[in-house]
């Protein structure tokens, strides 16, 4: 029997239990009738600041971050440009196209983002899933987030993500949002 095929029952149980892990076993269904409303379009409107820290799958910090974010509504389409500036001195952008599709729903697209994003609000609640093109030392790697954000009072947003390679959780990243 090779290798391979006893690897294979083994990751896909792996996969299947990180799958289901992810955000505490939390459901959309549960924000329902929270005491706020969350609206993509209106939250991310004009001039968004965040701070945040990318955990490796042991919760070691391996980066910290600020980002300022600048959105637009034109039509059915919410514009976010993302000024990310990490605590090492990098500087990276990335531009969201998200298209706000009704009943809570929303697509996007970015430049390191190869397949569309798919999300969708319910109460105070927003969940967002996608693959990115992530920059790793000289490698990319293409790894999969499962963000939940929640809007709490003072209009303050915490963001939650659980990044996977493979399926498997490799990090978390914690962003938490505040409306100038």
């Amino acid at each position: 029997m090779k290798f391979s095929s006893l690897l294979l029952p083994a990751l896909l149980a792996a996969t299947a239990v990180t799958t289901t892990s992810c955000a505490s076993g939390s459901t959309l269904q549960q924000f329902e009738t929270a005491p706020r409303q969350l609206v993509l379009e209106d939250y991310f409107k004009g001039e968004t600041t965040a701070y945040g820290v990318f955990e490796d799958r042991f919760g070691k910090v391996r980066r910290q971050f600020k980002v300022n974010i600048t959105g637009e509504v034109k039509g059915n389409r919410l514009t976010l440009t993302e000024k990310f500036e990490y605590d090492d001195g990098e500087r990276d952008t990335r531009v969201w196209e998200i298209d706000i599709l009704g009943n809570g729903q929303y697509r996007g697209t970015a430049g390191d983002v190869p397949v569309p994003a798919v999300g969708q609000v319910s109460g105070n609640a927003f969940n967002w899933r996608y693959k990115v093109d992530l920059k790793v030392g000289d490698s990319v790697w293409n790894v999969g987030f499962d963000d939940w954000m929640f809007l709490m009072q003072d209009d303050v947003l915490i963001n939650r993500a659980y990044v996977t390679r493979y399926g498997i959780e490799i990090a978390q990243v914690t962003i938490a949002f505040n409306k100038k």
